[in-house]
């Protein structure tokens, strides 16, 4: 259980092995909060490579917080277009604007303000808040959750609320504690937790533990319990629609609309898209219906 290893034993070895193996990432050359910002709302849901295009040319069209407040929606999801989940591209333009009438244009320093803004959560505002700021709160996503699943072999599912909370307590406490030593960082000890979780204690229960730092306090490692963690108890369904998509082809143009503003990708254009799966002839009805041959 998680509360079978005290965390501050574990920060120096993964200090030095941080030091020693970490990715020269371009978001971690620069304190700059606009800039880790953008990078933590791109990693969400997609991989490093995938990303680092993307974040220099998005950086290239708005350099900063007022620029993105002003963009025009349509060059903001062009921006974002290949990334998906583009409600993260329409939550940081809300953010931005957010910013720009209530914090002059610029990122809030407090934790608390960072996490008030639209679409930034926990996760995403402890990260802000400790790389930009070195402010001494956790930053709790999946790779930590499963780093510290299998360290302390707790066994209580990581979807919940229980072991999420409780460790969000303990890094809070240990961050605190160790951050009156003037030569540690918050923010180091964030980044070095989610490299380990991204090249060596990773998912599948395939880790590297021969390169861990942590090989020798890990419960699990020791236990042989490191293939069932961590545990994934998910409590709701995936929902299954059925729509039918009409293709409407002129020469070289194809016939587009746009989606309502709110809900399951709100904005985007796409194909005509009806509900349910329709007949051919109930298909070309509603063709017939829009004046269309």
């Amino acid at each position: 259980m998680l509360n079978e290893i005290p965390i501050s034993r574990l920060i120096s070895p993964l200090k030095d092995w941080y030091d020693e193996n970490h990715r020269p990432l371009p978001w971690r050359d620069t304190k700059d909060p606009y800039r880790i910002w953008i990078s933590e709302v791109m990693l969400q849901q997609t991989r490093i490579e995938a990303v680092i295009p993307y974040y220099h040319r998005f950086l290239s069209e708005l350099p900063d917080i007022p620029s993105l407040a002003a963009c025009e929606d349509d060059r903001l999801m062009k921006l974002w277009e290949g990334l998906g989940y583009y409600s993260r591209a329409r939550n940081l333009k809300k953010a931005a604007i957010a910013m720009t009438e209530n914090h002059g244009g610029a990122m809030p320093r407090h934790y608390k303000e960072i996490l008030a803004l639209p679409g930034i959560g926990p996760y995403t505002a402890g990260a802000i808040a400790s790389f930009a700021f070195d402010l001494p709160v956790p930053a709790v996503d999946g790779n930590v959750l499963r780093i510290f699943a299998r360290v302390s072999d707790d066994h209580r599912n990581v979807l919940g609320t229980e072991l999420k909370n409780e460790l969000t307590q303990a890094l809070s406490d240990t961050l605190i504690q160790a951050s009156q030593n003037p030569d540690f960082s918050s923010g180091h000890f964030n980044q070095a937790l989610m490299e380990l979780g991204e090249r060596v204690c990773l998912p599948g229960g395939l880790p590297g533990c021969d390169t861990c730092p942590w090989a020798s306090d890990c419960l699990a490692k020791e236990r042989e319990t490191t293939p069932d963690l961590p545990v994934r108890i998910k409590k709701t369904t995936r929902r299954v629609e059925d729509h039918t998509i009409l293709v409407v082809i002129d020469g070289e143009t194809i016939l587009l609309h746009k989606r309502p503003k709110k809900g399951l990708l709100a904005g985007l254009y796409e194909p005509l898209n009806l509900p349910g799966s329709l007949e051919e002839a109930a298909a070309v009805d509603h063709i017939r219906r829009l004046n269309l041959d």
